[in-house]
């Protein structure tokens, strides 16, 4: 990785450029701190700059993609600990029934099977009343080795689990631990890119957000988009339109605020359909179906690896939450990266 004064006077060449007030980091935002990808040149004019800052907005997209994944995996590792915890203190409950049985035999004295027939010997007026004690004292010490046998498995299994409890827990720990440094790390680059965009002047900020959301189109009316009433891609689409202005913000799910697949889940979960936080998750979600298959209501996403996601509303047309400076609206689907579609259910 190249150093930070080298980082430094890129990004600041590529504000130059771009607008004689910027002087923020740009190229910081391409490398992707989360994932390394290689530096390019320093951009020389303006077109060069809007490049590197669009390149720096899908990058950000990307990176929030992942980091939805990485919070799905660590929500993953906490339910595993969680239950693992549980299996623990229930194994530790087995074993906690025996303990009154133990007590009772340590009390007894007949685990000293000699010395009981001996005295069993020694006390017996009769060869009847001998035989009788001789079997009473083989019956107890067939029931105290069976409950010695059982405490001994109960005790390996209360062990075993408390030690996968033991390393659910450090699992779970490490990775929220790594998952909160890698936020922590992207908050910075969106502070950075945010700090950036703010200092361009309005035409390059609808310059830039165009280039990497495509071009806002009119909202159609509800008669419009001819949806089947009551219907789930209908409450869905409803849903998703009544955001339009809400403003775009990194790692949010509404409801003032969204991204990408922050918006699709949000919209469908006023459906009664819960999907997955992640674009990644969500594109896994449902059958794939090709662009002139679409109808109103299905997921569709892009770019390799898939990073964005919008909500198909018919006419060629999605509804999306795409990027900074540029609120939740409508878009042409055929937009640059597009993959596929997913119809739900």
């Amino acid at each position: 990785m190249q150093s930070s004064r080298t980082t430094t006077r890129r990004r600041s060449r590529a504000a130059r450029v771009l607008s004689g007030a910027l002087g923020g980091a740009l190229l910081a935002l391409v490398t992707g701190l989360l994932a390394p990808t290689p530096a390019g040149a320093e951009p020389t004019d303006a077109a060069q700059a809007r490049t590197l800052m669009q390149q720096a907005a899908q990058r950000l997209t990307a990176i929030d993609a992942q980091l939805d994944d990485a919070e799905a995996l660590v929500a993953a590792q906490q339910q595993a600990a969680a239950d693992a915890t549980a299996a623990a203190t229930a194994a530790q409950q087995a074993l906690d029934v025996y303990a009154p049985r133990i007590k009772a035999i340590a009390q007894t004295g007949f685990t000293g099977q000699r010395q009981s027939r001996v005295a069993a010997f020694l006390t017996s007026e009769s060869a009847d009343e001998l035989v009788q004690q001789m079997t009473t004292l083989d019956v107890i010490a067939m029931r105290t080795n069976a409950v010695v046998a059982e405490v001994s498995v109960a005790q390996r299994a209360a062990q075993e689990a408390k030690a996968v409890a033991d390393q659910a827990a450090a699992a779970a720990q490490a990775g929220l631990d790594q998952l909160q440094a890698q936020k922590a790390e992207a908050q910075s680059l969106v502070d950075a890119y945010q700090a950036d965009f703010a200092r361009l002047s309005a035409a390059e900020q609808a310059a830039l957000t165009t280039a990497v959301a495509g071009r806002a189109l009119p909202a159609p009316s509800a008669d419009e988009l001819q949806l089947v009433p009551g219907s789930a891609a209908a409450v869905a689409i409803q849903t998703a339109l009544a955001q339009l202005g809400d403003p775009y913000v990194w790692g949010a799910s509404g409801p003032d605020g969204f991204d990408c697949s922050g918006l699709t889940s949000y919209a469908y979960a006023a459906a009664g359909v819960r999907l997955p936080r992640s674009s990644t998750a969500q594109s896994q979600v449902g059958r794939q179906v090709s662009r002139a298959e679409l109808q109103p209501g299905d997921l569709v996403f892009f770019y390799t690896p898939i990073s964005h996601v919008g909500l198909y509303i018919g006419d060629g047309k999605m509804v999306h939450a795409r990027t900074f400076g540029q609120p939740v609206s409508v878009a042409s689907v055929d937009q640059q990266g597009y993959r596929f579609g997913v119809r739900l259910g």
